[in-house]
């Protein structure tokens, strides 16, 4: 249940509007998010799932994120990630129909950053949340553009909206466990945690930071992204 001090309840700011030019990039430890190298998307991770899964009716996978249980084994994104320890099965994120329909987007959108055309990236990616809301990944890409351009404020309300909605699903089930980071479908989602809890720090609040990076951690215990580590640095230092 979300606390009026939560941060990823907190307005998503108005990205549309924000026309000023871009700032020098910030100046960040190697802790700090960064922007992951993808191989080219094959599509949505697919497996055996139980049938225990968010959204009542079939249309909802249209536009609204999901968690599904999962057993061993799972394909996607060009990979295969093998499950043989876990005592229990795993939980692993599904995103709308309308996201994996538009990762050819979110790669040309990368290509436009890498060229230096973030205000084009920027109109693309407030374009496609409006088609597809729950779409993480725009909302990650948006909060890296954000924290490029050393605002922590703006950044925080993105990465902040993806973790909410990433929570709202797995509340939607029964706040299950675990998610791991090493399923496909669940790496935006902590990406944009461990943005959040950079944009926390950046901003001063440690508290918050803290509290965020222990709900997320939660999740996946081995915290892969260093979530933990990240929130208990001094001094707002990441490196």
């Amino acid at each position: 249940m979300a606390t009026p001090d939560d941060p990823s309840t907190d307005p998503l700011p108005a990205a549309a509007g924000d026309q000023r030019p871009p700032r020098p990039p910030a100046k960040r430890g190697g802790d700090a998010p960064r922007r992951r190298k993808k191989a080219p998307a094959t599509g949505q991770p697919t497996g055996k799932a139980t049938g225990k899964a968010t959204g009542k009716a079939t249309g909802k996978a249209d536009k609204i994120l999901r968690v599904e249980q999962r057993t061993k084994t799972v394909a996607g994104e060009g990979e295969m990630v093998m499950l043989p320890s876990l005592a229990a099965p795993a939980w692993e994120f599904v995103h709308p129909r309308c996201a994996r329909r538009r990762r050819e987007d979110i790669a040309e959108v990368e290509a436009m950053i890498e060229a230096g055309e973030t205000e084009i990236a920027r109109e693309e990616l407030v374009w496609l949340l409006s088609e597809c809301p729950d779409f993480l990944e725009a909302h990650l890409q948006l909060g890296l553009l954000a924290l490029e351009e050393d605002d922590p404020k703006l950044a925080r309300g993105h990465f902040g909206r993806a973790v909410e909605l990433g929570f709202r699903a797995l509340e939607t089930v029964g706040n299950p466990r675990p998610l791991p980071y090493s399923l496909p479908g669940n790496r935006p989602f902590f990406e944009s945690a461990k943005g959040l809890v950079h944009a926390l720090l950046e901003s001063g609040r440690k508290g918050m930071a803290l509290d965020t990076a222990k709900k997320v951690a939660a999740l996946d215990p081995v915290d892969p992204l260093g979530l933990l580590r990240l929130a208990a640095a001094d001094g707002g230092k990441h490196g």
